[in-house]
């Protein structure tokens, strides 16, 4: 009997300490959790891709045969007209033969017109006439072809316009693979891009899309998509893309860019950090303790995600979901850490490998300016592009190790 004592006692004190534990882990001090705030925010779903900006008509010059440049014309930056003389490759070689072939012809322009004199005498004569006569016109057609050749060595102009840069110098020899100019208006400009095959489906003309360029760091740069390439390239897998530039753009022929093509998109939504959703679900703050609140998840950021649901605008969630709490466990929260879903810290576009561009979303805060393209142009650009850029280039480097 007083083992029997012994064992009671010992569960009876065991649980007596596991409710004691419960009461001081769940009431008296419950976990710490931290928070977020669901926010109202322009939400967009993007293609990225990059590209080059190129005129929109341009064309380049190439030498036909490989010989030295004897002459080419200091001229970049000015405008040039069709068939205008821009270099000479080297012809002495040429000329010189142009020269025995001239010779040639005038001696046999003479034997003609000696020959023509007897033509009428008899049939060899009229024979003898008529094999000078073929002799000169051959000698004519190679003059001809000669001179041709001669022309051929002169490097024109191929269309109205700018010459955009000069890549070659006197004294160098270049050849048919050899670009010396780029020829063409400056202006209208043009995106041409590289889009995955994957995302082509989702990319139609008229679509507005945003760019990012080193070289203006923060700034919202527009373009819109005028054409696709029908035939994609099989071995990158991906196809062009044409995006026409504003003419106020700052952008210059030759800069890289980074695009983002908005293929979908709402001016306002409820994001909560994608780090705050488990599952289909939110776990929303209420009165101190946890309520599961089920969700459609919308467009999806990296860091911002849209949720259609039970869920308004300063609703306090948790972030991170904690799924090892139960629905209606009570939390101590943070205050050090509670922050709102802003777009500088919260939102930005999906990862973005840099081989491999994807579809991108970008989730913002509505600041609600006059013009709703503003509205979601500008913030995405300020807000998320660096973070794509950085993103891709870290999933490169990831990749290249």
């Amino acid at each position: 009997m007083k083992f029997q004592h012994l064992v009671a006692t010992g569960i009876l004190a065991i649980a007596t300490a596991g409710a004691g534990y419960y009461a001081y882990s769940n009431l008296l001090h419950p976990p710490l959790v931290t928070t977020s705030f669901a926010s109202l925010a322009a939400v967009s779903e993007a293609v990225y891709g990059t590209g080059t900006v190129e005129p929109e008509r341009w064309a380049k010059v190439v030498p036909l045969q490989r010989r030295r440049l004897v002459e080419l014309c200091k001229c970049e930056g000015q405008v040039v007209k069709s068939g205008q003389i821009l270099g000479r490759q080297d012809d002495a070689e040429e000329r010189s033969a142009l020269e025995q072939m001239d010779i040639n012809r005038g001696q046999l322009e003479r034997d003609l017109a000696r020959a023509e004199k007897d033509r009428d005498k008899n049939d060899a004569t009229r024979t003898e006439y008529e094999q000078r006569w073929t002799k000169l016109e051959e000698a004519k057609s190679r003059i001809a072809a000669q001179k041709v050749r001669l022309d051929s060595l002169i490097l024109r102009a191929p269309l109205d316009g700018m010459v955009l840069r000069r890549d070659s110098e006197v004294g160098e020899i270049a050849g048919p693979t050899d670009v010396l100019f780029w020829v063409g208006p400056p202006a209208p400009m043009q995106v041409v891009a590289e889009i995955n095959e994957e995302e082509i489906n989702r990319i139609a003309a008229g679509q507005k899309a945003f760019l990012r360029s080193e070289a203006f760091p923060g700034r919202a740069l527009r373009a819109t998509v005028s054409q696709i390439t029908p035939k994609g390239d099989p071995t990158r897998k991906t196809f062009r893309v044409y995006l026409r530039l504003p003419q106020d753009t700052p952008l210059r022929i030759g800069m890289s860019v980074e695009t983002n093509i908005i293929f979908r998109e709402k001016p306002a939504a409820i994001v909560v950090p994608a780090e705050a959703i488990a599952g289909d679900a939110v776990q929303m703050v209420d009165d101190g303790q946890i309520r599961r609140v089920p969700v459609t998840i919308g467009i999806r950021g990296s860091r911002n995600t849209e949720i259609i649901g039970d869920i308004s605008k300063g609703t306090t969630v948790l972030s991170p979901a904690r799924r090892d709490l139960a629905d209606g466990a009570r939390i101590r929260i943070d205050n050090s850490l509670t922050r709102a879903a802003e777009p500088a810290v919260a939102s930005e576009p999906a990862d973005q490998p840099a081989a491999t561009p994807e579809a991108s979303v970008v989730a913002s805060v509505t600041t609600a300016p006059s013009d709703p393209d503003d509205a979601v142009i500008s913030a995405a650009m300020t807000a998320h592009v660096d973070s794509v850029v950085s993103d891709a280039r870290r999933n490169f480097i990831s990749n290249s190790r």
